[in-house]
């Protein structure tokens, strides 16, 4: 690695932006014009002033390594167009951004981050204080007046499900949405969030289009299989009892043990209901083949902090969340800079794909989805939608209906061009959504959302 470290293309650095807005302004920030003092350090920090609206510019900094952002702006976007041009500054022209001395406000940022990490470090190693200090028996009695109250929202709900269908699923298309809302919010008081969610998603299913009785029958049974899960989750295997936990709305740290690898970032995208937005950002070990997903939240109109560089590989620590699939990891320390993804991750068939699909299912019933990624398909138009064949096999895969609306299928139709290529993504009930795709050398990779 030379001493700037690897330059990211602009792809991979719009692709950290919150939203378009801030693609947009990124992209007008991204040329020499507005800045000054850019420079760059051989640790992989980037900084720079723009110049504002104001008298004095906008101090911007960026930690590549994780990355990180600091901006004197008023934004509360992370990261802002500031750091977003910057990047793209650094991405495009070396010239412009070179290996300088690093500014007393650039430097001291960097070192309180060094300190925090070094902070972090100490006390992981001495089994963190406030594990030692806390009252263990008043931590039992709270979890036990939890774990009551969402037992009486279980129980609560089921009622309601059993009215449900005693009236006829036809007259739920009748009853008002603030019926289902005040449902919802009962499990809220219940402290069941993951439940209140469900019921949510039950109430805008009557008269949703053709088919909706089917669908609403569907997510009935969904609910009042975790309904009943949670009142004998005393007597489900400790994974399953903790997927259940999780699905009700409990939350616990995560506390696997650590994986270090080369670490493959293949797709990051933000989902909103309106009150929180999430992100989910997918990861591939390239030593131990393991898929993990990165779950970070904004809310009150702000983005969700984590942001990391689609088609770049990390080497860090990853710690796994409890629970049956055990996808969900926490991205702990980071060694050195990212690097770019030398070859796509292991694939198979479509058919591998369904079966890896249907494993997961068993573990988790209300799995809406499960990472794959398929090798040697091509994209075929179907009437309607699309699909992805086999190229050595008859078998195929609809893509899902949400993602035939993205331009990412364009770009998965041009790379392929009629041949094969190499797609990661998330196999689900509705079909496959394709989120990165490599052509068959896996040369680079092209995110598709």
């Amino acid at each position: 690695m030379n001493q700037q470290g690897v330059r990211w293309t602009s792809e991979q650095v719009l692709a950290l932006a919150p939203d378009d807005a801030s693609r947009k302004a990124g992209n007008r920030l991204g040329a020499a014009g507005p800045w000054s003092g850019a420079g760059i350090d051989g640790s992989g920090a980037v900084w720079g002033l723009c110049k504002g609206s104001g008298s004095k510019p906008y101090q911007t900094i960026v930690d590549t390594t994780g990355p990180a952002y600091k901006c004197s702006c008023p934004s509360r976007k992370f990261p802002c167009k500031h750091a977003l041009g910057l990047l793209l500054l650094w991405a495009a022209d070396e010239d412009a951004v070179q290996v300088s001395t690093t500014p007393d406000w650039a430097e001291e940022w960097l070192e309180g981050r060094r300190k925090r990490a070094t902070d972090k470090e100490q006390s992981d190693a001495g089994g963190g204080q406030s594990a030692k200090t806390a009252d263990p028996e008043a931590a039992r009695r709270r979890a036990e007046r939890r774990a009551g109250r969402i037992t009486a929202g279980a129980t609560e709900l089921e009622q309601r499900l059993a009215d449900l269908l005693r009236g006829g699923l036809a007259a739920a298309e009748q009853s008002s949405y603030g019926l289902w809302e005040e449902t919802a919010a009962r499990m809220v008081d219940a402290q069941a969030p993951g439940l209140a969610a469900r019921v949510r998603e039950l109430g805008a299913i009557p008269g949703s289009g053709p088919g909706w009785p089917v669908r609403l029958l569907e997510e009935c049974a969904l609910i009042h299989l975790l309904d009943a899960a949670w009142l004998g989750v005393e007597r489900l295997p400790e994974p399953l009892a903790a997927t259940v936990r999780t699905r009700v709305g409990l939350t616990s740290p995560a506390d696997g043990p650590p994986v270090r690898d080369d670490w493959m970032i293949l797709a990051q995208y933000d989902s909103s209901d309106g009150k929180i937005t999430t992100r989910r950002i997918w990861l591939y070990g390239r030593e131990s083949g393991r898929t993990a997903l990165l779950l970070s939240f904004g809310a009150a109109g702000r983005s969700p902090q984590q942001a990391l560089p689609v088609g770049l590989m990390i080497d860090a620590e990853l710690t796994p969340y409890a629970g049956a699939g055990q996808l969900r990891a926490e991205l702990g320390e980071q060694f050195g800079a990212p690097a770019p993804i030398t070859s796509p991750p292991r694939g198979g068939p479509t058919a591998a794909a369904l079966d890896a699909y249907g494993r997961a299912l068993r573990d988790d019933p209300w799995l809406e989805f499960w990472p794959v990624t398929l090798s040697r398909v091509i994209p075929v138009p179907t009437s309607p939608g699309w699909q992805l064949a086999d190229a050595d096999s008859e078998t195929a895969l609809p893509i899902a209906p949400a993602a035939l609306g993205r331009s990412g299928l364009l770009k998965l139709v041009a790379l392929s061009g009629g041949g094969p290529v190499i797609v990661f993504g998330e196999c689900g009930h509705q079909g496959f959504s394709p989120l990165a795709a490599w052509s068959e050398d896996g040369s680079e990779t092209v995110p598709l959302i």
